[in-house]
């Protein structure tokens, strides 16, 4: 059961936290509001808009972005205070132990744990969308890229191949795409240009070559045009525009479901840029440990009374939490650049700073 001196701490904790870091949301709006004004009456965003689609579905984002900072901060503030007014010594004379004492902190790390991992995976993704749908609207220009030499296995025999695609006009150059089995290649397709109706949702092939090999046969047909899905008549289009533009931002609205499902289906398909979103899926498990991690620390070298006060503690503790997301930002880029597995890489920081969490704790004062 919880006790007073529990509840005491875990409301200090999070309310130094959500007081801290909502405090900074509305500075960052302000000054957000003040650089993209000209956007906003340039392209006549509606207030509602700016309010309710874009500002309000980025404070869950930016509660997440700094929730391991602020948690440490929080950790930082409150209990040097605890320690400057001599709270923390009537507390361990009244006997309760040092590690009893940590059991209100963890409790509240362990909420803003879950709380950062349900945003990461549940919320963020969907009020990402509406950002996202904001921003093209009324602040940035569409997406623009024209991929090449790009190749895919859409199933177990399906391969296809394309020399350049351009995602504004919905246009890829020198298609090409094969069926091959256990017995060898059987279907051949190939178009110097193949272009997406959106109307009609199929492609249209120009100048196309269909080759059938099997039994000892071949046949070849051509022609000039040809609207086909690449698929069986009355399925879906085996592929879309949308599976030539690989965009890391995709990855910031898919669930976490449907991040693993995109991740298993890409490697299917030989994507060498899938690593991305590996990275941003164990990101997100990883990420919301850190406040576990964090929080030991901060506990640790804030505990003790000192001279020059809070001012020290604060300064020691904005540094380690930079330090960490440094290193959380450096160990990404080798799973994304380098041969390290992105389930390692992004432990590696919580790993680390696991090991100074106890070697800090083992040395507080008690």
């Amino acid at each position: 059961m919880l006790k007073k001196l529990d509840i005491y701490i875990i409301k200090k904790f999070l309310g130094t936290f959500f007081y801290s870091i909502l405090l900074l949301a509305v500075i960052i709006i302000v000054f957000d509001i003040s650089e993209k004004i000209d956007d906003f009456l340039e392209k006549e965003a509606p207030i509602k808009a700016i309010v309710f689609d874009y500002y309000l579905n980025f404070l869950p984002y930016f509660v997440n972005m700094f929730s391991a900072l602020f948690t440490f901060i929080a950790v930082v503030f409150f209990t040097s205070r605890l320690a400057a007014n001599t709270e923390i010594i009537a507390i361990l004379n009244s006997g309760v132990s040092f590690w009893r004492m940590l059991w209100p902190y963890l409790i509240s790390a362990v909420i803003l744990t879950f709380l950062s991992f349900g945003l990461m995976n549940y919320v963020i993704p969907h009020t990402n969308r509406s950002m996202r749908e904001f921003e093209i609207r009324y602040i940035k220009n569409p997406f623009k890229v024209k991929d090449t030499n790009i190749h895919m296995q859409m199933d177990k025999e399906t391969y296809i191949f394309v020399e350049s695609y351009n995602n504004i006009s919905n246009i890829g150059y020198r298609f090409t795409m094969e069926k091959i089995d256990s017995t060898g290649l059987r279907y051949r397709f190939t178009s110097d240009m193949i272009t997406w109706d959106s109307i009609n949702n199929r492609w249209r092939a120009s100048n196309y070559a269909i080759r059938y090999l099997g039994n000892m046969q071949e046949k070849l047909l051509r022609g000039r045009t040809l609207d086909t899905t690449f698929a069986a008549p009355g399925k879906e289009p085996l592929f879309t525009p949308s599976d030539f533009i690989i965009d890391i931002e995709d990855a910031k609205v898919m669930t976490y479901r449907k991040l693993t499902e995109y991740i298993n289906k890409e490697k299917l398909r030989g994507n060498a840029t899938v690593t991305k979103f590996e990275v941003e899926k164990y990101k997100r498990i990883a990420f919301p440990f850190a406040n576990i991690v964090l929080t030991f620390i901060g506990v640790a070298l804030s505990s003790r009374k000192v001279r020059g006060g809070i001012g020290l503690n604060m300064g020691l503790g904005i540094a380690i939490s930079f330090t960490f997301i440094l290193l959380l930002q450096v160990t990404s880029v080798f799973a994304v650049f380098g041969n390290l597995k992105p389930a390692i890489a992004l432990w590696i920081p919580n790993v680390i700073f696991s090991i100074v969490a106890l070697i800090l704790l083992i040395k507080a004062p008690k």
